[in-house]
């Protein structure tokens, strides 16, 4: 089976939060092709979320897991260190005060 590329899937992911009028944008531009992608989930009241796809070796697929949640401050610091160390990643910021991000949605994962 092959793959999506990340712009693909980004692209794909920013019109599904466009189409349910959930405000999302590209922080940090990362490689078009295999880039790993952070979804940050910003509730617009200091705090946040930074989901990562992990791989599930149980159900033998990838998730969507928590990387850090809490302050805004403290999530921007661990995408921080994550760019650091993997320049080739995305990073996208999702606002929207009702914590919807999608990401458990058919198609997204």
């Amino acid at each position: 089976m092959s793959r999506l590329t990340a712009r693909f899937w980004i692209d794909a992911y920013l019109a599904r939060l466009q189409g349910q009028n959930i405000p999302a944008f590209i922080v940090a531009h990362g490689d078009d092709d295999a880039g790993s992608v952070l979804v940050k989930l910003n509730r617009l009241d200091g705090q946040a979320t930074v989901f990562q796809r992990s791989y599930n070796l149980m159900e033998d697929r990838r998730n969507w897991a928590i990387l850090e949640q809490g302050s805004e401050a403290d999530v921007d610091e661990s995408i921080t260190r994550q760019r650091n160390y993997d320049p080739d990643i995305w990073v996208i910021e999702v606002e929207d005060r009702q914590g919807r991000h999608m990401l458990d949605q058919p198609g997204l994962e």
